[in-house]
């Protein structure tokens, strides 16, 4: 992050707060939101974010009279604020006039106005209007003192990752032609060889709209990757003019990591972040949803390179959007914002201070709800507030793994294509499972991208990375070298960037590292399943794999590859790599991380940790650190810890009791 614009930006303490909305309410309940905030400590929020219509209702005509009224409101408040550029939903008077702007999809069905986000960012008319917003927000708010950060348009790429538009189509061949600078380069890559595809100028080519059967692989692939980077280049225009005004305020604009928002590669955005910021949500139907709010949280300190991140929204409770939406059950809000602190964020904040009384987000929950002070929400908005003032000492500090687990957006976009052995293997859930595992036996862990430097880590994770580059798969070969124990799971290497199949058998670009040669994959029907020699079981996949220098750790039991290595681990220089052939079940799943980490000498955080009790630790500057301990059970617990416990204000020796869905913070010296 750039010295230069610091964050957080005179934000005391641990940053606390959500999305305020004050153009909903009527000036009385406005000037009430003042006292509440303060009630529940809340010392930052989001402003603006959707205001443009309320804030230019007509071309041209602005009113900033009741937003100068706010922040000042808030500032003599004490409560610091995160400005939008108000560019997140264009009014209903721009998309009139310019309905050129509108996004569509590969159908050609347009995407009007009458939600939010309906606009192209490949529109260089839309760009134009966001940019004169921007400029406006930037220059009347430049001196502000409530201004502590920039928050840009908001979760870009949320409803439209693909925009087909011929906006979209001229934007993407001058992309193209940026990425092969030639129609003979561009025609090797995407291999139009194939079915009479052959491009004779970059003017020939389009979006990969709807067509008879499936599309160009390498043509869906690059336009994953130009709609991404599409994404980015609208964020940057903004955010340059933002840096150009107020060049001290940092900027950031609210990610959604996840394992269901596909299409926007973060990784390669995180140099431009002043902070990272995350947006997540559970989902109701998942008994462990809090193990995908774990990774999700390391994911955003992944992209954050280590450095504290900003929780930017969450939820009080139930949300509006999920086919079944749950209220949150006795102390889940204080464990759900824990569990983000715990991994790195340094900001708890959420969607939205007060619940709306119309619109289409009126039944999502807020900090303040619809039935007022008198609730339980309203209770654990400021008893988290008063527990985030008693951790102010964890800002800052720092997270450390031994174990790193790769994530690959474009390996995510590669796996799930059409036209591959099996149409139903989803890559998130894949990664997934083999984070549970860790996260089960209280390992914390770096998700990381494929291009991250893994020297240091004691044990890799390389879950189905369908396709890597040469210089990536080589980084991956040297940790193994270098010492670290290296497990690749099934379709991994397979291809190259461009989708091209390595020759010579799988798993192409990890042959060598691993030991393997499979000449045939043997994808396994709905339903069937096979046993390992150990009893355990498997679906989905298996292989028929050669063993040159390596061995075989588990073999098939039955099936037409009985006898045959599923599992097989090489000696590699100072270290190991595994390969994993197969899809076991939860049980054989443990029963390999087991190996590996044992073999890794990887400790958990904690020695001795009940099932269901999450431990991590962030480390300061001063030596000290900090341990979370949060009980996602209904029995209480005790835990080995010593220090002072920051939420109870009292010392611990020797053991910490943490009662049933309770969470503590040992700060231990």
């Amino acid at each position: 992050m750039p010295n230069d614009r610091p964050w957080p930006l005179d934000v005391p303490g641990i940053a606390y707060g959500g999305d305020y909305n004050p153009e909903q309410w009527p000036l009385e309940t406005q000037l009430e939101d003042i006292r509440l905030m303060q009630e529940a400590g809340v010392n930052l929020v989001s402003v603006a974010i959707f205001s443009w219509a309320h804030l230019e209702p007509r071309e041209g005509a602005y009113d900033f009279a009741w937003l100068d009224e706010v922040l000042d409101r808030l500032h003599t408040g004490g409560i610091r604020v995160a400005l939008a550029t108000a560019t997140a939903s264009p009014p209903p008077w721009l998309t009139r006039k310019h309905p050129e702007i509108l996004p569509e999809q590969a159908d050609g069905t347009v995407l009007h106005q009458g939600s939010r986000q309906s606009y192209a960012v490949s529109s260089p008319v839309f760009r134009q209007y966001a940019l004169a917003m921007t400029r406006r927000m930037a220059e009347r708010y430049r001196d502000h003192p409530a201004l502590a950060l920039w928050h840009v348009d908001n979760e870009l790429g949320c409803h439209v990752p693909h925009d087909y538009s011929d906006n979209a189509a001229v934007a993407f061949r001058s992309w193209l032609q940026e990425r092969y600078k030639s129609i003979d380069a561009l025609n090797s890559a995407w291999g139009t060889a194939f079915w009479s595809q052959r491009y004779d100028s970059f003017g020939e080519i389009l979006p990969p709209r709807s067509a008879p059967t499936y599309v160009n692989p390498t043509q869906q692939l690059d336009f994953a990757r130009f709609s991404s980077d599409e994404q980015l280049v609208h964020y940057r225009a903004l955010r340059d003019v933002l840096r150009e005004v107020t060049p001290r305020v940092p900027t950031t604009t609210n990610f959604m990591m996840n394992t269901h928002n596909k299409w926007v590669d973060y990784f390669s955005w995180a140099d431009d972040m002043d902070v990272v910021a995350n947006d997540h949500y559970l989902i109701a139907r998942d008994p462990e949803a809090h193990i995908g709010l774990a990774f999700s949280a390391d994911l955003s300190r992944g992209v954050a390179g280590g450095e504290p991140w900003m929780l930017m929204e969450h939820s009080t409770s139930a949300v509006n959007w999920q086919p079944r939406n749950s209220a949150k059950g006795a102390g889940e809000m204080l464990r759900n914002s824990l569990g983000h602190l715990a991994r790195g964020a340094d900001a708890v904040m959420f969607f939205q201070w007060r619940q709306s009384v119309a619109g289409a987000e009126k039944y999502h929950s807020a900090m303040l709800p619809h039935a007022g002070q008198d609730t339980d929400v309203w209770r654990n908005t400021v008893e988290l507030g008063r527990r985030l003032k008693a951790l102010a000492p964890v800002r800052e500090s720092r997270v450390r793994a031994d174990v790193a687990l790769v994530f690959d957006y474009p390996s995510w976009w590669g796996t799930e294509l059409d036209g591959h052995p099996v149409h139903d293997l989803s890559y998130p859930d894949e990664v997934l499972r083999w984070y549970r595992a860790l996260w089960l036996r209280g390992i914390t862990v770096d998700v990381v991208s494929a291009e991250t430097d893994l020297s240091g880590y004691r044990l890799v994770l390389v879950p189905n990375l369908y396709s890597v580059t040469d210089h990536d798969a080589a980084r991956i070969a040297e940790a193994a070298h270098a010492g670290a124990g290296v497990l690749i799971t099934f379709f991994s290497g397979i291809v190259d960037e461009h989708d091209h199949i390595r020759l010579g058998g799988y798993p192409g670009a990890f042959r060598e590292l691993l030991g393997v040669r499979s000449e045939e994959f043997h994808p396994l029907q709905d339903g069937e399943l096979l046993t390992l020699d150990d009893g355990t079981r498997a679906d989905l996949w298996s292989e028929k794999t050669h063993l040159h220098s390596a061995k075989a750790v588990r073999t098939w039991a039955d099936g037409p590859l009985a006898g045959f290595p599923a599992v097989t681990r090489n000696d590699v220089g100072h270290g190991s790599a595994w390969y994993v052939a197969t899809r076991p079940d939860d049980e054989a799943i443990g029963r390999i991380v087991d190996q590996v980490l044992a073999e890794a000498e990887v400790p958990p955080t904690l020695a001795t940790l009940p099932a269901g009790v999450e431990a991590v630790r962030r480390h300061a500057a001063d030596g000290s650190s900090f341990l979370f301990v949060i009980n996602h059970t209904e029995h209480g617990v005790d835990v080995p810890t010593s220090g002072r416990d920051l939420l109870r204000d009292q010392n611990v020796t020797g053991t910490l009791h943490v009662s049933a869905l309770d969470s503590a913070v040992i700060h231990e010296h």
